[in-house]
Parts: structure tokens; sequence; C-alpha cells
């Protein structure tokens, strides 16, 4: 795509769409106008009325993009994709995360294990879960290498460091990391500001939920550095029984920037200590105390009922990212990143009456009897690496973009057991390491993609990736795993302008994954494939904008999930023969008037398991196709926003969740019920002339209606032969993770 203007121009933001004239910022210059820029993106899809506080931060440089230029998309580009940037972030970012403030995208369903949004928070695209989500951050891998999950519970408050995000359903682009098979997300971090600034956020809310955050910038000194920060704490009781959260984090970031090139240097971490909740409740308790948590539960020696108080994860995460992006030539530009991730940490759990055997410690004898269980605090450690670099070369001119990139990523994990305290510990000594394994994962991945325009109407689009994975592993869960993969991603797609309103695209991706560390508990699983094909069409106009897009997803040997959890809570999966996903999404923009603005989405889609045998009973059976795990049939959001004034915005949103499986056999024991939930948020802007430049008011109602929600939860079953000696019949059972009722939360930023 042609620039639309140089590096040091500033991009002005449309109220409207690609006919109504630009309007100027509240504060600073408009320097570049351009009438094209509404059609580039779809973030005038999803952004709401511009804040006028964000000008604070000082002008935003478009330069900043040049981080994520390899790994997203534009409206030229025939991929299915929402953008959200901070403007609609900012007024219900008051500490919930990343997965949460994300929660009215089209076809995403979220959830909370602590039920309110702070803490271990997840997320759904397409009936994905988050293993199946590609993240990157400034477009550099975020995902955990072995487990493949994104745990944002390590950074929290991040979203009050994020610029922007960018959502791509289905395969997507070539990106770095593990493949995405439900969406790929990336991010980028804050802009540098050319202006000096300071800001102080509290929230409060609900379940003694307490956000803190600081934020400054120094603003571009000598035209050329900046250096910008921010410090956070979040503390919550949660809304499960002690199902705490005690989060810390920071980010700091030094910029240098001149005609050709910048360089920036990001570190950023968090620090949790969370009160562990995944365990879930059955169908009966959820009906009678919908807040008991059963982690951490014992009963002492005179048989009372008792929770251990540090049933908790302990973990603490680094982060540390250089870009230089330089600019060779007109038309081209180079980005090389390095990062380093440093994870070290444990879950503390307390265990009644376990088995000696389990920790290597020899049976004793206590006044007489032979012991051989106790009662015992155990920690279980990872302590990791990640490690790599990342580069792109990117061409443009009047007709082409080309894209050239790769990347090579080193993965080194420690996984250790300690008894830290125990009854009777037998011959044991001191750090003892009942379990001590290790892994190591290696990935390199050289793709090239290019957008091509044959005239005013018609683009097509190629992309083609190679990527290569060893993965070596000694777990006593996993067993000796020495595995490579070898995989070509073949992606190509059309592009068709009718006019300046309508586009038309239609694509074809093929996606090759490889099985996480879980998949190995349950044998010897296969890398599963992918062929995805998109057919969408955009409209945009200054009062009204639609996405329009139907997909199939044809899966073979997919990584499904099971229902079942491992014992410390990680979701379990097995390969299914054959399967897909066949959907249409729909959401829309539409402006009534200067103040009213209603943003629909819908999704609807059949998701099944094709042929799916399942022993039951102790006979293998062929139960037809039947539903795919986790994913409903329909996600409809709706966000309504109010704007009686520039310094006043109110938004009610609802989302709808359709009924949904936890298994993959139907059963009604696994059903999840279908919820609606429905928000109000509200922001008030009081500007000042002094010192103080304005004060920022928000306030969030979740679950308005105090709806009954349960949005996650896990299936299992067992063959029973007990019972019934020489029969054996197949039990099931449920667990449920349900989300608070009404609550709040209520903030004030002051901007300096």
């Amino acid at each position: 795509m042609k620039p639309l203007c140089s590096k040091n121009q500033v991009i002005a933001v449309l109220d409207g769409g690609p006919t109504q004239k630009p309007k100027k910022k509240k504060t600073g210059r408009v320097k570049c106008l351009t009438t094209s820029l509404a059609l580039i993106g779809l973030s005038i899809m999803v952004s709401g009325q511009q804040n006028p506080t964000d000008s604070l931060e000082g002008k935003k440089i478009v330069l900043d993009e040049v981080l994520v230029q390899a790994v997203r998309v534009t409206k030229e580009f025939p991929i299915t994709f929402s953008n959200l940037d901070k403007e609609e972030i900012t007024p219900r970012n008051l500490g919930q995360d990343i997965p949460i403030l994300m929660n009215y995208l089209p076809a995403v369903v979220t959830t909370s294990d602590a039920g309110a949004g702070v803490g271990y928070t997840g997320i759904r695209v397409r009936g994905s879960d988050a293993t199946r989500v590609n993240v990157t951050i400034n477009g550099i891998p975020y995902n955990d290498a072995e487990s493949q999950g994104t745990f944002w519970v390590n950074m929290p408050d991040f979203a009050s460091s994020t610029q922007s995000l960018q959502l791509q359903r289905g395969v997507g682009t070539s990106t770095n990391g593990a493949a995405a098979f439900g969406a790929s997300l990336n991010l980028l971090t804050d802009a540098f500001s050319e202006d000096a600034y300071g800001r102080i956020s509290s929230s409060i809310g609900s379940f003694n939920t307490l956000r803190n955050n600081v934020k400054f910038s120094t603003g571009l000194m000598d035209g050329n550095f900046e250096l910008s920060g921010r410090l956070s704490r979040i503390t919550s009781n949660g809304y499960i029984d002690r199902a705490s959260s005690e989060l810390d984090s920071y980010f700091l970031q030094g910029t240098y920037k001149d005609d050709n090139t910048l360089i920036k240097a990001l570190l950023f971490g968090g620090h949790e200590v969370t009160y562990q909740s995944w365990f879930g409740i059955d169908a009966e308790t959820l009906r009678t105390n919908r807040t008991f948590n059963p982690a951490g539960m014992y009963t002492d020696e005179n048989g009372i009922t008792q929770f251990y108080d540090r049933e908790e994860d302990n973990y603490k995460q680094d982060h540390f990212q250089l870009h230089w992006n330089e600019t060779l030539s007109p038309g081209w530009n180079a980005n090389v990143a390095i990062h380093y991730t440093r994870g070290r940490g444990y879950f503390e759990q307390f265990r009644e009456d376990d088995d000696f055997e389990t920790y290597g410690f020899e049976p004793i004898t206590v006044n007489g009897e032979t012991v051989n269980t106790t009662d015992l605090i155990r920690r279980r450690w990872l302590d990791n690496d990640f490690y790599g670099t990342v580069l792109s070369l990117n061409h443009t001119k009047e007709n082409l973009n080309l894209i050239l990139g790769g990347g090579y990523n080193v993965y080194k994990g420690d996984h250790f057991g300690e008894v830290i305290w125990a009854r009777f510990a037998g011959n044991s000594n001191i750090r003892d390491r009942y379990y001590d394994d290790n892994s190591t994962k290696t990935d390199i991945n050289v793709y090239a993609k290019a957008n091509y325009k044959l005239d005013d109407k018609w683009s097509v689009f190629g992309d083609l990736q190679y990527r290569g994975v060893g993965y070596e592993a000694n777990g006593e869960d996993t067993g000796l795993v020495d595995d490579t993969f070898n995989f070509f991603n073949p992606k190509a797609g059309i592009t068709f302008d009718l006019n300046r309103n309508n586009n038309f695209y239609l694509s074809y991706a093929r996606a090759n994954r490889e099985p996480n560390r879980n998949d190995y508990e349950n044998g010897n699983p296969k890398p599963e494939k992918l062929n995805d094909f998109e057919l969408g069409w955009r409209f945009v106009s200054p009062s009204f904008q639609l996405n329009a897009n139907a997909y199939y997803m044809r899966y073979k040997d997919q990584l499904v999930l099971t229902g079942e959890l491992n014992d410390v809570g990680s979701p379990l999966r097995a390969n299914v023969g054959d399967s897909y996903r066949l959907g249409i999404e729909l959401d829309a923009n539409i402006s009534l008037g200067d103040r009213w603005k209603v943003r629909p989405n819908i999704a609807l889609s059949n998701n099944r398991n094709i042929d799916f045998f399942f022993q039951r009973d102790g006979t293998l059976q062929n139960l037809g196709n039947t539903n795919i795990a986790y994913s409903p049939d329909i996600v409809a959001g709706n966000i309504l926003s109010f704007v009686p004034n520039e310094n006043l915005q109110l938004s009610v949103l609802t989302k709808f969740v359709g009924k949904q499986y936890m298994g993959n056999i139907d059963s009604e024991t696994s059903e999840l019920d279908s919820y609606s939930q429905t928000d109000f948020n509200v922001q008030y802007v009081i500007e000042t002339n002094s010192f103080v430049k304005s004060i920022v008011l928000s306030g969030l109602v979740n679950n308005l209606f105090d709806a009954d929600i349960v949005s996650n939860g896990y299936f299992f079953t067992f063959d029973d032969d007990f019972t019934n000696p020489g029969t054996i019949t197949t039990i099931e059972g449920a667990g449920f993770y349900p989300q608070a009722g009404i609550n709040f939360l209520l903030g004030a930023t002051v901007n300096f």
C-alpha cells in the first residue's frame, strides 16, 4: 500500500466515512489529511467516540505501526479482521484483563476463573480456545511455547500500555509463533509521544477490587528521544470464595527516532499471586452455593473442614524487546527485533493423605504402624527462558505490497516439584525434588507475502510460509518426547473493489499445528491440519459500515478439547479424525445522527465432529456428527453509545452466547446454558486550564440485570466396573465456573 504520510506526520482521525470531511483533533495540528484513511482498515467499525483526553499523550505517530506491519492487514487484504484501539478500550479499562475488554468483538467468548474479570481469564474465538489463538506483542510471540496458552494474568493492566490490537479470525496471514487455528491477535504497545505528560489512575469496585497506576512520558527530547513508563497494582478478592488476586506490573519504553530510523527498547512484566479457583463446582453446588471454592479444602485432626490459606499461584514474568526499524530507501524498510522472556514461579498446594510413592518417600513405622501416606504441602515449579529474533523486509510501491520475514525462537523450561512441609516425610531431605524435568522447543519460520493491485478494482494476495518445530521433553506426564515437525502453509486470495464503498474478498489458507505439552498426556498425538476458506463483503459510508463474511474451516486430526482437566487445571485435548466449522459473521457500525452509535454483531456457526467414535459402557460407538466442544452456534453482541457532548459518553453493551457443550458426545451433562449479559459504561471528562489538564471519571456496571451466568466448565467420563462386577458403566460428571452477578467498577484519572 502506498504510504499516506511521511514518518513524522500525524494521521488525522475521521469521525465519519470516506466522504466526510476530516476533523482536527482537539489538541495538536492535523498535518496529513486524506479521505482514503477511512478505507484503510476496520478501526472505524469498532472505534467509539474519540476520547478528548487521549490527546494529552501527544500526537500519535504513524511510524510506530511499522512494528506490526508484517503481521497486520488492512481492507486491501482478503482477511477477516477487527481492530480495537485505545479510544475504544479506555472508557472500560478499569482493571479487567484484555480478554474481558475484547468481549464485544465478533465471535468472541470470554470467561474468568474468579468470576469478575480479574485474575485468570480466558478467550475463545469461533469456538477455539486460547491455545489456538496466536498472540503477538509488537510482532513478538507471546503464547507459552509449551502449553501454547496465553496467560494475561502474568501481565496485569497491560491494556493501559496498549495502543491498539487487531484480531484476525480464521488462519489470517503468516505470523510468528504457533499457528492460528481459530484466530490471531496482535497487540501494538504505546506509541511514542511528542509531548510530555503524566497520568495517575485509580479505580475501585465490587469484591474489594482496587487498581492504581501511574504513567508518564518525557515527550520527545531534542526531537529524537522519549522515555515513557507505567507502574500498576491491582488487588481483588474475586467473586468466587478466596479467589483473590495480587497483581503488580510495570512497563518501561525508550524510543529514538530520526528521519529514517525508529529504535524502541521495551522492558515490561508482572508478578501475580492468585488464589486458585480452577476446580469449579458441580451442578448441585451451583444451585445452592454459587461462590463455593473447593481449592485448598482439607479436614484437620479434629474432623473440621479447613481451607489452606496459600493454595495459590506465585509467578513472575519479565519481557525485554528491542526493535530497530530502518527506512532503507523510498518504498523499502526493514524491521529487526530481538527478545527475551524470563518466567519463574510455582503453584503451592495442600495435599491430604497423599501417597509416599508419589514423592519417592520410603514407608516408615510410627507407633508400631506402617505409614505410607501423609498430609503435605508441595510446590510445582516452572522456570523458563524464551528468546529469539524476528525480522521483516517490507517493500511498498504503487501496486505492490511485499513482505519477507521470519523468526527463530528458543524455549527452555524446567519443571520440578518440591515438598515444603509434610506431616510424615520418610527419608526425604530438605529441598528434595520429587520430579525434575526439562524441555526444549525451537521454532523457525520464514515467509513471503505479497498483495498486488492488478487494476483499480482487483487485487491478488499470496502468502507462503515454512515453519519448522523441534520439541524435546522428559516429563513423567509427557513421557520421553523428541519430535520434529515441518510445516508448509500456503495462503492465497483475491479482493475486488466494486467502488469506493464496497469491497469483496475470497481467500484460502492452510495451517498446520504441532501438539502442545498437555496433548502428550493422552498418548502420541498427531499434528493437526486446517484448510480455511473465507468469503467477505465490506461496505463503508459516512453513517453506516458493515462487515459480512462466511467461512468454512475443515480440520484433519483436530485436537479438540475433551472437557477434562489435568491435575493442575489445564484442559486436555485429543485428536479427532475429521471436523469442520461453518459460519457467517456480521458486524456493523451505524451512526444515528451526531450523538448515537449502534455497533451490533452476530456470529452464526455449525461446528461438527464427523463420524465421532466414543467408547460408552465398554462398547465403541459411532455417534455420528457431534458438536465440537465449547462451540456455541450463536454469539451476538451490541454496543449502543450516546454522546450528548464531547465530554460525556454513555454506552450499553450487550452479549449473548448460545448453548454449548463442554464435551464432544452431545451429553446433557456437558451442556452450558445460553446466557445474556448487559453492561453499562459511562465516562465524563472535566477539563481544566491549570497544571492539571483534565480529570476523567469512569464507571462500569457489569451484568446490569444480575443474570446467572456460567461461561465455562469442564466435562469428564470414566468407566465404572466396580459397582456391578463384570459390567462396564460409563459415568459422566461436570464442573462449572459461575460468573459474578451485578458488580461495578468506578475510576478516576488525573492528567497532567
